[in-house]
């Protein structure tokens, strides 16, 4: 009798409960680690961190002895001044041409003046000459005079009209230097930055990990240098088989146990399921329309969030093996809701 009440306590829990729980042992720490590298060349002159150390985001981890990296940036800053000094020597010569053009108006006023007066002097003295009262001479030297003064206007109007146009040529010096002054300010930008980028800093908070960095060394731009790996944003993958997904979703709970800590249990909750079977994501997938076929189960990646207090956080690294178990109930009649719908889909296309 006992043993049929027992035997009906456990079918009861596993017909409510049990059943809904979804373990694996395919399951591991993991954490996104930063790898470190340098982004310029040159001989490492310290390593400021040592091998496990705990890191914050900024904090230097070594710096790198690049002397051309300063000298750029100081080259570049000279660039920069001396394009700020054809600008402003350009700037001044229009003010100058400004001056000028003033000077040959006034100057074109002037011979026009003389012009239209010795032109006038002509009108003036030819009916004289012509009926003898004034010598011929006179008005051949008036003429004369008309003439000059005319040439005179022209050269005056030239010289006008050149020096209108130097203008114009001092405004293209004026944007030439000031073009000179962006490149020469760009690549100082760039000569800063590779001098900034001459200490390696943490992009992320976390431990120092695989350092392989030695004062003296040579390095190059993207040679792994160490990890930094975010110990506080630690997460579990778990590997669940095709056939335990289909009451797992988004947010359900998850008791997970560690093997390197037994006796305690952690809390989390499915943060995502991967889009693909682990299988789709190799680097050779199966190509199951070839040659003989062997059905085999394949394994989904799960993502769990822990939820645990972090002191309890810190004992945890990545990679070590867990047990996790999910809470699926929250869906049990999500399937039964789907089946009825199909039913009810193929009782009206009879």
């Amino acid at each position: 009798m006992a043993v049929l009440v027992v035997g009906a306590i456990w079918f009861i829990r596993h017909q409510v409960y049990g059943k809904y729980q979804q373990r694996t042992e395919d399951a591991y720490l993991q954490a996104d680690s930063v790898t470190v590298s340098a982004r310029v060349s040159g001989y490492i002159s310290q390593v400021l961190v040592r091998e496990n150390q705990d890191v914050k985001a900024g904090q230097p981890l070594l710096r790198i002895e690049a002397p051309d990296y300063p000298s750029l940036a100081a080259q570049g800053q000279a660039q920069i001044n001396l394009a700020a000094a054809s600008a402003a020597n350009a700037e001044a010569m229009i003010g100058e041409q400004e001056a000028a053009i003033a000077q040959a108006r006034a100057a074109l006023a002037t011979v026009q003046t003389k012009a239209r007066f010795a032109a006038s002097e002509v009108a003036r003295y030819a009916p004289l000459a012509a009926t003898g009262a004034e010598p011929a001479e006179k008005l051949a030297t008036l003429r004369t005079q008309a003439a000059q003064a005319a040439q005179d206007v022209s050269a005056q109007q030239a010289a006008l009209a050149g020096a209108t146009r130097r203008i114009a040529s001092l405004r293209a010096q004026v944007e030439q230097a000031k073009a000179q002054g962006q490149s020469a300010r760009a690549q100082l930008e760039a000569a800063q930055r590779n001098v900034q980028d001459m200490v390696v800093v943490a992009s992320v908070a976390g431990r120092v990990g695989d350092l392989t960095a030695r004062a003296g060394q040579f390095v190059q731009p993207g040679l792994r240098l160490m990890s930094v790996v975010p110990l506080e944003q630690l997460y579990l993958e778990a590997n669940f088989k095709e056939t335990q997904l289909g009451l797992m979703r988004q947010g359900q709970p998850a008791e997970i146990q560690v093997d390197a800590l037994p006796g305690i249990s952690f809390h989390g909750h499915v943060a995502s399921v991967a889009p693909g079977t682990g299988a789709q994501f190799s680097l050779l997938p199966p190509q199951n329309a070839t040659g003989n076929f062997t059905k085999i189960v394949q394994r989904v990646p799960v993502r769990i969030a822990i939820d645990a207090d972090p002191a309890l956080k810190r004992l945890l690294l990545p990679g070590m093996s867990v047990d996790v178990s999910v809470d699926t109930r929250s869906a049990r009649d999500e399937i039964e809701r789907l089946k009825n719908r199909q039913q009810v889909r193929q009782d009206a296309a009879k």
